[in-house]
């Protein structure tokens, strides 16, 4: 039996959830993709999928032999790649993650502007409001924002963001400008919920000052939460970078800056380390410069 090949084999299938689409994928006929499978399973001595009328369904045996199959497989392709000489050329498809609205405003240009220079890779974006598991859902580079746990994976900080309240500088001239936490009883609060859920806002260093807001519009979008500041309707809170083209043009100002809570640090995550391939390479050498360069985040 051919281990390599059937470990692909095995591999296509977890991922299309089928024989048949796995056979179809790789050019194979079923019955061969099958004989692949049973044999691999023989070998190792475990059973790897599970087939039910509707679906295949990976073991528990399986979905832990899925991801060293996966770690393996990079690792031919990666020592195919450098005995080829391609190594130092980046090629295949790259997947970057970061929050929906940073990724919307900062990463996404990157992307296409990084594309542009390697043609021979495809970008794919995956932009969600929640941290992903970057082994298992295939990501090679993630953009975060926030303090970090500790783990093996390689960080690279590029900047930081804070977390503000603003207003259109309409509204402050016909409210007036807070001077302290506890003025934003006296002002209009637009509450992003997605950000926040809690409504005890906190101020200091130590975050020793805690208000509890009651805002007059709630929204489930950060986005539009800032949209009805700048339209100089209240305050409401959100990262700097959310509001940074904004703070550049002059459509919403920074109050309370002097009870604000220490910044949080914004870094480039790969699991790879040093065995980064060259496509992972080049784009966080790429994103880390021109991440620096924005003063939205320096």
């Amino acid at each position: 039996m051919d281990r390599y090949h059937a470990m692909r084999v095995f591999v296509r299938i977890a991922e299309t959830g089928g024989f048949a689409e796995a056979a179809r994928q790789l050019h194979m006929s079923p019955p061969a993709v099958t004989r692949a499978v049973a044999a691999l399973e023989d070998l190792i001595g475990a059973r790897l999928l599970t087939r039910t009328t509707r679906a295949v369904k990976l073991t528990e045996a399986g979905a832990r032999y899925l991801e060293d199959c996966r770690h393996i497989l990079a690792a031919i392709e990666e020592a195919e790649a450098a005995a080829a000489g391609s190594y130092a050329t980046p090629t295949g498809v790259l997947t970057v993650t970061s929050s929906v609205l940073f990724g919307q405003i900062y990463i996404m240009p990157l992307m296409t502007e990084f594309l542009d220079l390697h043609p021979q890779v495809t970008g794919r974006m995956l932009l969600l409001d929640r941290v992903v598991n970057m082994v298992d859902e295939g990501v090679d580079v993630a953009i975060r924002i926030g303090h970090l746990p500790d783990s093996s994976y390689s960080a690279i900080r590029v900047g930081s963001v804070r977390r503000v309240i603003c207003a259109a500088p309409d509204y402050i001239e016909a409210r007036g400008l807070p001077q302290h936490p506890g003025d934003l009883a006296d002002h209009r609060i637009i509450a992003a919920t997605s950000a926040w859920t809690s409504l005890e806002w906190r101020f200091g260093a130590k975050a020793e000052i805690a208000v509890t807001v009651k805002p007059a519009l709630f929204s489930n979008s950060n986005e539009a939460a800032i949209g009805a500041a700048r339209s100089g309707w209240g305050l409401t809170r959100a990262l700097s970078y959310q509001i940074g083209p904004d703070l550049i043009e002059g459509r919403l100002q920074i109050v309370l800056e002097d009870f604000e809570q220490p910044p949080l640090p914004v870094n480039i995550v790969h699991p790879d380390g040093r065995n980064a391939s060259a496509k992972v390479r080049a784009f966080i050498d790429f994103a880390r410069d021109r991440l620096r360069a924005n003063r939205v985040f320096n």
